[in-house]
C-alpha cells in the first residue's frame, strides 16, 4: 500500500468563505475571469445581501488539464456577499442580459470598525462598489464542471 497523494482526492465543488482582508486574495484569484451578465446580479437591501451567479474558470484545475492535454473547464458558481448596506454600479446597466461582463478582481478598502468598501472590478471599466459592515463572502460551485466554450485559459497580455 502506498501513501495517498493529493491527486488521488475526489474532485469536489468549491465552497469557500472570506471573512477578512487576508482571505480575499485567494477568493479573488479563483474569481478572476468569471463571466456573467448584469442580469445575474441581485441586491436585496432588506436582506442586506448581494449575489452574483457566475461562470467561473476553474483555475485550480488548469495544471491537471494541461498535463492531460484536455480542454479547460468552467463551472456555475454563486458569490454571495452579506452585510451589504449599499450598492453602486459604475459603467454597468442593472438587469442588462446582453452584455457579457468579465470579472477582473475584488478589492477591499477598510473603513472604521471593520466596515469598508468591497469593489468588484470588471474588464471595460465597469465596477460595483458595495458598502459593507464587514467582509462576509462565500463562493460556492453550483454545477458540475463543463468544458470552457473557448477551450482555452483566459490570457492577460503584459502580465
Amino acid at each position: 500500500m502506498s501513501d495517498a497523494r493529493f491527486e488521488d482526492g475526489a474532485d469536489r465543488p468549491l465552497r469557500l468563505a472570506a471573512q477578512d482582508n487576508g482571505d480575499l486574495p485567494a477568493l479573488a484569484a479563483l474569481l478572476q475571469d468569471a463571466v456573467l451578465t448584469a442580469a445575474d446580479l441581485t441586491y436585496s437591501r432588506k436582506a442586506r445581501r448581494f449575489a452574483a451567479l457566475i461562470n467561473r474558470f476553474r483555475w485550480e484545475d488548469r495544471p491537471a488539464a494541461e498535463r492531460a492535454n484536455r480542454p479547460f473547464e468552467r463551472t456555475r458558481a454563486l458569490l454571495v456577499i452579506e452585510d451589504v448596506t449599499a450598492a453602486q454600479l459604475q459603467g454597468l446597466t442593472a438587469g442588462d442580459s446582453q452584455t457579457v461582463l468579465s470579472l477582473l478582481t475584488l478589492t477591499f478598502t477598510p473603513g472604521d470598525d471593520g466596515t469598508g468598501t468591497l469593489t468588484l472590478t470588471f474588464a471595460g471599466d465597469g465596477a460595483i462598489r458595495l458598502s459593507v459592515e464587514c467582509l462576509n463572502l462565500t463562493l460556492s460551485d453550483m454545477t458540475r464542471p463543463y468544458m470552457a466554450p473557448s477551450r482555452r485559459a483566459p490570457e492577460h497580455p503584459g502580465t
